[in-house]
Order: structure tokens, then C-alpha cells, then sequence
């Protein structure tokens, strides 16, 4: 069943986070993953919920996108993006 990482991200550093976007793709897809949204035009439509920048994963599995998360590959760009960025980040079952 596919899984979904999905990321609500407010970046403190745009110029080091760029460095993060940059290292980010060719991980997600190591482990078979893909962006679904990559910090496209949000509008609020219920609740008070004024994101910066909405991010969501496709992976084939939840293991899969922990996988990813937890991985060494990943490593280098997570550290930039929590210097980068305050982010709140689940991952989710699909249908």
C-alpha cells in the first residue's frame, strides 16, 4: 500500500535550504519515492492552518519512506534542513 511523507515546513535560512532542495531528490528516489507536492501555492479552505511551504512524499510502503527518512543517504540533507528550516513532518497510509 503506498504511504505519503507529508511536510509542513517554514525555512529560517532560504539560502542554505536551497542547498537542501538540492540534495534531496536523487534520495527520495533511492528508495522508490516521488514528490507528489513540492512547495506549490497553498489556500487555507478550513481552520487557521497558514503553512509556508507543503511538501508530500509518495513512497510504495510506509516501511519504504522510513527507510528513507532514517537512511545515511539522507543524512547530509536532513542536517541542513533542521539548521534551514523548522519542520513538522508524518507519514501516512494510503488507500
Amino acid at each position: 500500500m503506498a504511504a505519503y511523507i507529508i511536510v509542513d515546513i517554514s525555512i529560517t535560512d532560504p539560502q542554505e535550504y536551497e542547498e537542501y532542495k538540492k540534495l534531496t531528490p536523487a534520495t527520495i528516489a533511492e528508495y522508490d519515492g516521488k514528490f507528489i507536492v513540492r512547495g506549490g501555492h497553498t489556500e487555507t479552505l478550513e481552520g487557521d492552518w497558514q503553512p509556508e511551504r507543503v511538501v508530500v512524499l509518495e513512497f510504495p510502503t510506509v516501511e519504504r519512506a522510513k527507510a528513507w527518512w532514517s537512511s545515511a543517504n539522507y543524512t547530509k540533507a536532513k542536517v541542513i534542513r533542521q539548521r534551514a528550516a523548522n519542520t513538522q513532518m508524518i507519514v501516512v497510509d494510503g488507500v
